[in-house]
Parts: structure tokens; sequence; C-alpha cells
């Protein structure tokens, strides 16, 4: 039986270059299947091309809120007003078709044993932050396998649970028995951990590994689009910043 590779992509955030640059490594990396834990869309200036080509590498996705909010006619009241504006505006760049798309993503899904998920497994729409272990124990309560993979936070940390639940940073690492994993894979489009590169994880399904990936991609040219394309500035700085 081949070995499986899984190439985990979360908050892509509408960014073309990042996500090119990021299926390049994967490709390199003998990626052979991929998933998404949600928000295709959002904050950057390439909605359109960054979900046609998710769709067309068969990529298996849940939806993030970012995806919802584009896909679902409701208020945006709880947004904070940059991430309100884009949303509005990438409404207008979709077509019916693609927002259907959004639309039916269901915000769960298990894939090989293991789970993908937005946000939270115990209250998904809600869209709750993870980033402590207080909150990563009311998710543990309902993740039924050992591994499940998140975003939303675009912050790459794993939550152990053993006898008590730890946070970490990590590069690398092999899921242990007897443990489960909370992991979130960092973000494609809009890093926030104060390092400016692509984040991703290749899980090995046989060798039962989590490597996290960092990937310089072509900023200038991002940040670009979102001005011309009449995006909020403060979105083209933060690229730079990581946050």
């Amino acid at each position: 039986m081949k070995n499986k590779r899984y190439a985990i992509l979360g908050d892509i955030h509408s960014n073309w270059e990042a996500l090119t640059a990021v299926l390049n490594d994967a490709k390199e990396q003998g990626v052979t299947d991929f998933v998404c834990i949600g928000d295709i869309v959002g904050y950057n200036a390439d909605p359109v091309l960054c979900l046609d080509k998710i769709r067309e590498l068969n990529t298996i996705c849940v939806r993030g809120n970012h995806d919802h909010y584009c896909s679902y006619d409701e208020r945006l009241d709880d947004f904070h007003p940059l991430a309100a504006n884009v949303i509005d505006w990438t409404r207008k760049q979709l077509s019916d078709e693609q927002i259907k798309y959004l639309h039916d993503l269901k915000m769960s899904r298990m894939v090989a044993g293991f789970t993908l998920v937005h946000s939270t497994l115990d209250l998904p729409e809600k869209w709750g932050y993870v980033f402590d272990s207080l909150e990563a124990d009311a998710h543990f309560n309902y993740q039924m396998v050992s591994t499940c993979f998140y975003g939303h936070t675009h912050v790459p940390i794993v939550f152990e649970k053993d006898s008590k639940t730890v946070r970490k940073t990590y590069s690398t690492f092999k899921i242990e028995l007897g443990k489960k994993y909370f992991i979130n894979v960092g973000s494609v489009g809009q890093p926030r951990d104060g390092d400016p590169r692509s984040a991703y994880v290749i899980y090995d399904l046989n060798e039962k590994q989590v490597e996290l990936r960092r990937i310089p991609y072509d900023i200038e040219t991002t940040k670009n689009k979102i001005i011309e394309n009449g995006l909020p500035d403060r979105l083209a700085k933060r690229l730079d910043e990581g946050k």
C-alpha cells in the first residue's frame, strides 16, 4: 500500500503567492493528498484563484469563519472592521457556484482516522480561539480519535493530552499511542506568530509523523494586489510582520 503523506493546509486567505509556494514545496516533499482546515478566502486579493486551485486538487475541506460569512448572508457585527470590509469585497468576487461550494462545506470531517475542524469540535459554529490548555480541554471532550488538526488562530501550536493537557510549540514529532493531539497547522496566507513565512503541516500517515513546514513566498506581490484592489493597507503591512 502506498504511503500517504497529507499536506494539511489552513487559513489560506486568498493569498495566491503563498499558496503557490506551499504547493510547490508539498510536491517536492512527496505529498500524496491535500486537506484544508478552512478559511480558503478572506483578507487577501485572490479568492477565486485560491478556491479554484483547492478544488482542482480534490482537497478535503471544512468550513472556516471567513468561508462561512462569505457564503451565508449574515450580519458581520462580530467581525473586526478590517475583516468585514474584505468579506464584503470577497462576496462580490465569487460566482454563485463558488459561494454554494463554500456554503456546503461541513464544519468537521474525518479523514483516514484523523479529524479536521477550523476552530473546535465542542462548539465549531462559535469559532472559538484556542490558545491555552483550558480551552483545549473543552475541545478534547469531543475528540474521539488521537489526532485532530485545526487553525483559526494562525499560530502553529500543539496541545498534547495524556494525564493532563500540555501546550507546546513544535517542528517535528510523532503521534504516540494512548495520547491525544490537537494540532494547529498555522496559516498559509496570513501567519500571526511573528514569522512571515507561510506555514503548513505534512502528516505522514504510515510514520505517524507531523512536520511543520515554513515556506518563504513573494510577499511584495501579495501586498501590491491588496493595495491595487482597494483593500485596507493594514492587511498588506501585517504580512511583513507575520502578525
